[in-house]
């Protein structure tokens, strides 16, 4: 790319990037509670990443599988030469086709997939790779993730094929609608699966990356500059960290390692560390290279954290129609993370191939040195650039650097990427949301609840409640931050509730009709719902919210696994063709207050108290319920705002206080028992997003 020392400033494209990172980051410094805890916690996540481990692994294959003869001997001979005195760790063959699960061994190939989303830094890749006792874990569940993908063919989602309805039409169209929604739900099943064993395989899977946009192109800032320029802007330092700045950085170390290889004469030793340095650094580069064709990554760059997550999952799913930087053959149309299909993989690996044919032909010294000048302060150990937590590139030392000769090698990768969409602005790909982030919102509830008697205990027969709600509510939109089976969701909520009668009368026999001799009244309070995941019992994220100070990763952990389910997974999301299903209980509280302001009144019957008589008594009850089973069947987000509807299962407890005989007066107040019911709601949800 012929990096010039004097590109010290951050171009215009960069500029635009910087206020939402920097509102992502005040935001973070202002964290308090759980719920910005959780968002703290939450937002480095999955959308950071581009294809999932076998995906990476697969493009990795097909490149070294691609290579000439001549090329393909020096490479297997350089791998094996690398992996001398690690056989127990790093497999023989450097690109294994045919390894299936629980492998015993991490190859090259798996290198790419490791880099980035387990390892910051190609140094840590190479720690990982030869003594993490879980790396092995993570290629196992890698593994059968892609035997579970290779099942579900990557169709178009049933709302981008439209016909037009006729009696003719209408049926095969419902049927089309429904395999698309059972494709999608089984995808989206089988990564909640890996999901949460790549979870426990890896603790730091989902936290890990968070401080930048490092997987993702870097946007155009306008319409005239070339791949050369490009670059540029991309690479230089003081460029905040993205794909192809990552790639072009460790690519250049790769190459002058290579270079040292082939111009210097070097112990056993010297020679076996550089030449596994300098694979390191090119499997790191390539996971970024790989990333550059993850339709999510070309779009979803710039906005706030709800942009780049809505944007990059919808494209992902989607496709994005590109045009390459060698503007050969056309437009193209790419997928993304979970997606691939065939026709993705070999267009990355073709790119992934010109990069490692450079770094072959330099460690046999087919690259000329004006390219990649002799650099004797390349270390025989890979770069430790961190990609997770560093913001822009650092200026390395002078010896190191990109010299302007350089520039084809690079340009010759850079031709059949996709060009990058421009930044905001004019001519911006169209941008998508996701629920994350703080909304405020309303929610209208009709519910109807069976119930055992009243509260008194001569009451035995059963009836309905029916009851209405109304509520304002406030919280952080966190659901399905990891993944769709996922929720995050925090919100507190204050609202207005009305009950009717119960259907059942206080005595069995009662020939008066109407809420007079209802077992439960009718009533109207206020009503109080609050919301948030747990890791083992509800509540215990806020409780261990002090973590924060002195252990902030251990409880982002904490927080995603909550958010995935909780330490026992039960409460994760079920797609369907029809809609998800989801284990709540202990993630939602509802209360009300009846009788706060005004006493409601009851009717007890003779043999109630210890009088005898008819009574009339008044009381107040806190009603508990809590949700158990959730369904939702819709759910729509559009700009900035969302509505679903969802239905839930739930139980409730109307606990009585406080009772008093109001007739006759003095009397003494019978014992008022807890009415137990159980329940189900339908529940309209909107909220509007900041």
């Amino acid at each position: 790319m012929g990096l010039r020392p004097r590109l010290s400033r951050p171009g215009p494209g960069l500029a635009r990037l910087r206020p939402g990172l920097a509102r992502l980051r005040r935001g973070r410094a202002g964290a308090a509670g759980l719920a910005v805890s959780l968002l703290v916690s939450l937002l480095p996540a999955r959308p950071a990443f581009a294809w999932v481990y076998p995906e990476h692994r697969d493009i990795a294959v097909l490149a070294v599988q691609g290579l000439d003869a001549p090329r393909r001997a020096t490479f297997d001979r350089a791998w094996e030469a690398a992996r001398t005195g690690h056989e127990d760790r790093l497999c023989r063959q450097g690109a294994y086709e045919l390894q299936g699960v629980a492998p015993l061994c991490i190859d090259w190939a798996a290198l790419s997939a490791i880099a980035g989303d387990h390892a910051c830094s190609a140094r840590e890749l190479m720690t990982t790779a030869l003594s993490a006792p879980w790396i092995l874990g993570v290629a196992d569940v890698a593994a059968q993730l892609k035997l579970d993908l290779a099942r579900i063919p990557v169709v178009p989602p049933p709302s981008l094929a439209p016909v037009e309805l006729t009696p003719e039409t209408l049926g095969p169209d419902v049927r089309r609608r429904m395999q698309g929604e059972a494709l999608r739900a089984e995808r989206l099943n089988a990564l909640r699966v890996s999901d949460i064993r790549m979870q426990r395989a890896d603790p730091a899977y989902a936290t890990r990356a968070g401080a930048n946009n490092a997987h993702f192109l870097l946007p155009r800032p306008r319409v005239d500059i070339d791949e050369m320029r490009y670059g540029q802007l991309a690479a230089f330092a003081g460029a905040e960290l993205n794909a192809i700045g990552v790639y072009a950085t460790y690519h250049l170390s790769a190459l002058q390692k290579a270079g040292r290889l082939a111009r210097e004469t070097l112990p056993a030793g010297t020679r076996r560390a550089l030449l596994r340095a300098a694979l390191a650094d090119e499997a790191f580069a390539l996971h970024f290279l790989q990333d550059t064709f993850a339709a999510g990554h070309v779009a979803g760059t710039w906005g706030d954290a709800s942009q780049r997550k809505g944007t990059h999952d919808h494209y992902n799913e989607h496709g994005l129609e590109v045009f390459t930087w060698g503007r050969n053959g056309g437009s193209v149309v790419l997928m993304g993370d979970a997606h691939m299909r065939p026709e993705d993989a070999q267009r990355a690996a073709a790119a992934v191939r010109r990069s490692l044919v450079q770094l072959i032909d330099a460690i046999d010294g087919r690259v000329a040195a004006a390219s990649v000048p002799h650099t004797p302060a390349a270390a025989a150990e890979p770069d430790g650039l961190d990609v997770c937590r560093s913001v822009v590139f650092p200026d390395r030392p002078a010896d190191l650097r990109f010299v302007e000769s350089t520039g084809p090698l690079f340009v010759a990768v850079l031709e059949p990427t996709p060009v990058p969409g421009l930044g905001a602005g004019l001519g911006a790909m169209p941008r998508f949301r996701a629920e994350l982030g703080s909304f405020i919102g309303l929610a209208g509830t009709i519910d109807t609840r069976r119930m055992e008697g009243g509260f008194l205990a001569p009451q035995t027969e059963r009836g309905r409640v029916l009851g209405l709600d109304l509520s304002l509510r406030f919280g952080l939109g966190l659901d399905g931050v990891i993944g769709e089976s996922g929720d995050g969701l925090v919100f507190a909520s204050v609202g207005l509730r009305a009950d009717t009668a119960s259907s059942h009368p206080f005595v069995a026999d009662a020939t008066l009709g109407g809420g007079l001799v209802a077992a439960v009244p009718a009533r109207s309070a206020f009503s109080f719902r609050l919301r948030a995941p747990f890791y083992l019992v509800p509540g215990d994220l806020l409780l261990l919210s002090p973590m924060l100070l002195f252990a902030p990763e251990a409880y982002g952990s904490l927080a995603v696994t909550a958010s995935n389910g909780g330490l026992i997974p039960w409460q994760l999301g079920w797609a369907t063709p029809v809609g998800r299903f989801q284990l709540v209980l202990g993630r939602e509280l509802g209360v009300v207050r009846h009788g706060r302001n005004a006493d409601d009144t009851l009717v007890a019957p003779p043999g109630a108290a210890a009088g005898g008589g008819l009574q009339v008594l008044k009381f107040k009850s806190t009603l508990y319920d809590l949700p158990v089973l959730e369904y939702r069947p819709y759910r729509s987000f559009s700009g900035n705002q969302s509505s679903t509807v969802l239905f839930q299962l739930f139980a409730g407890a109307d606990v009585p206080d406080d009772a008093s005989v109001i007739q006759p007066v003095g009397a003494a107040p019978p014992a008022l028992q807890t009415v137990w019911s159980i329940g189900l709601r339908m529940v309209f949800d909107w909220r509007y997003y900041r």
